[in-house]
Formats: C-alpha cells, sequence, structure tokens
C-alpha cells in the first residue's frame, strides 16, 4: 500500500499486488481524493508503484482501468502505458475493463 498525504491528509492511495515466482505486478487500485485531482497525485503514485516493483525484481507492471475513465487512460498512455486486452462485465457494476502494462527499466541504484 502507497498513500500520497500532505498536511491537510490523505491526498492519494495505491495498492500493488506481488507473486511469488514471477516477473509482473499489478496495479490493483490507485484512488486520489477530489480536492487533490489535477496535482500530480496520481502520477506520483504510479511512478512509486513502479519502483516498487522493480524494487522486488519485477519488470512489468500491469494494470485495469474502466473503459469509461478517460482521465486515467490518458495518464496511462502518457506514462508508457500499452493497452495489451479487455475484460468485458469486469467491475461490479459490469462496466468493461482496459488491460494496461508497461515494461518496467532495470532498479535504480540509490
Amino acid at each position: 500500500m502507497l498513500a500520497a498525504v500532505d498536511a491537510s491528509g490523505l491526498l492519494g492511495k495505491a495498492l500493488v499486488f506481488f507473486r511469488k515466482n514471477t516477473s509482473v505486478a499489478r496495479l490493483y487500485s490507485i484512488a486520489v481524493a477530489h480536492e487533490a485531482r489535477g496535482r500530480g497525485v496520481g502520477e506520483a503514485l504510479v511512478h512509486a508503484a513502479e519502483r516498487s516493483a522493480r524494487t522486488r525484481g519485477c519488470t512489468r507492471l500491469r494494470l485495469e482501468v474502466r473503459q469509461d475513465n478517460a482521465a486515467a487512460i490518458r495518464l496511462y498512455e502518457r506514462l508508457g502505458y500499452r493497452r495489451f486486452g479487455a475484460y468485458s462485465g469486469f467491475y461490479e457494476d459490469g462496466a468493461d475493463a482496459w488491460r494496461y502494462e508497461k515494461q518496467l527499466g532495470p532498479k535504480k541504484e540509490a
């Protein structure tokens, strides 16, 4: 679990899943508080998720996004994520999802 906070409190959060014996991590969930939108919080959380995945030896990060979430799709594509599939009826309300993946570079040394 990753969190973005400032003096006012929680701005956003992201949950990344890792599995043994695989080089693929999954950005399971990401959310930004309404009042924090447009401040780069989502982008910072995605970058933090990528760093976390690299640290654990993962070479790819995958995610699903609602097909009607244009803002999130723009963000992911701008950050280098590529659409590679779809899920019909993926969400509880029956909405469809796009599947995205990004190849991660090597772990950066501190």
